[in-house]
């Protein structure tokens, strides 16, 4: 079981939020490598469902199942389809979700799936099967097309500047490795007093734009929210500004502080006459020092959380 040796960030503070209770149901919509998986099911004698749209963390996840027999489903989709993939197992409604967003460490850390600069490997980042690869897009996409998606997914200011170094490129020789294309980023983008290698704001955009997460997360939210009980709650842990900003205008518009009507959200969720749910983080939960130094990951991390109200 060395393969769930691996703590992710806000574990503990995640499953605390969530409130695992003997009988009831929940959901694990990011399920990776299993970690906030046997913490909510060590918890407490519950049933969880989970999704991955990766083969590989659905494999992986046999042997966990295993060790929680009846307890553990796992369900291999996307979680904008959540809602179908429930339904279909026969699932009406949840006592809770959890959702740790973003690329997991194992797609990071193997080179063949190609999401990392740091280890060279094919230019890939699909988290599933179907997908159009990185490759793809950076070989065939024109110029201000791929500015954009470095500008809006990556927040990176010389979106322009690397676009078009990438497309002088490619015309006399196609990109295939992933350190290929960080030289080329490098190449433009000089590194700031972040420590911040030039390539990251970059290959996080190609990332996000490979697997559509943005609108997943959207769709995800809005349904997973629809499915629960009074008193369920949905816990949610972002990396990054742009999961954040979507997090916290959802959970504000479920909770009546601002419009947030969704047009992912099934029947149930839209046109409330009063606010669902009621909000449990005013400001974010964020690493302590401590967790911050042993995993740098941790360190942009926030989680949020809501709870659906009575009827």
């Amino acid at each position: 079981m060395s393969g769930y040796s691996h703590i992710p960030v806000l574990r503990d503070e995640a499953v605390a939020m969530l409130r695992p209770q003997a009988g009831k149901t929940y959901l694990d919509g990011t399920f990776g490598g299993g970690g906030y998986a046997r913490s909510i099911l060590d918890t407490a004698p519950c049933t969880l469902w989970a999704i991955d749209r990766d083969p590989d963390a659905i494999a992986r996840g046999a042997a966990l199942a295993a060790i929680y027999p009846n307890r553990l489903h796992l369900l291999q989709g996307r979680i904008s389809e959540l809602f179908d993939l429930l339904n279909a197992a026969g699932v009406a409604s949840l006592d809770g979700a959890v959702f740790d967003l973003g690329v997991s460490s194992y797609q990071i850390d193997d080179p063949a799936r190609g999401f990392s600069f740091r280890q060279n490997g094919p230019l890939d980042m699909r988290m599933g099967a179907g997908e159009v690869s990185a490759a793809k897009l950076v070989n065939t996409l024109p110029e201000s097309e791929l500015a954009d998606i470095l500008y809006e997914f990556g927040e990176e200011k010389a979106s322009r500047r690397i676009a078009k170094a990438i497309v002088d490129r490619r015309s006399q020789q196609k990109f295939e490795m992933t350190a290929d294309l960080a030289s080329v980023i490098r190449s433009v983008v000089r590194p700031d007093k972040s420590g911040i290698d030039p390539a990251t704001r970059s290959f996080q955009a190609l990332r996000i734009a490979v697997n559509e997460e943005l609108s997943d997360i959207e769709a995800a939210l809005a349904q997973a929210a629809s499915m629960l009980s009074p008193g369920g709650r949905l816990v949610v842990v972002s990396f990054h500004s742009l999961e954040d900003r979507i997090v916290k205008r959802f959970m504000a518009g479920a909770s009546g502080r601002t419009p947030g009507a969704s047009r992912h959200a099934p029947a149930s969720m839209q046109q409330t006459a009063k606010p669902g749910f009621k909000l449990l983080t005013g400001s974010p939960v964020t690493a302590s020092e401590v967790e911050s130094r042993a995993n740098p990951r941790a360190r942009s991390a926030k989680l949020r959380a809501m709870e659906r109200l009575a009827a």
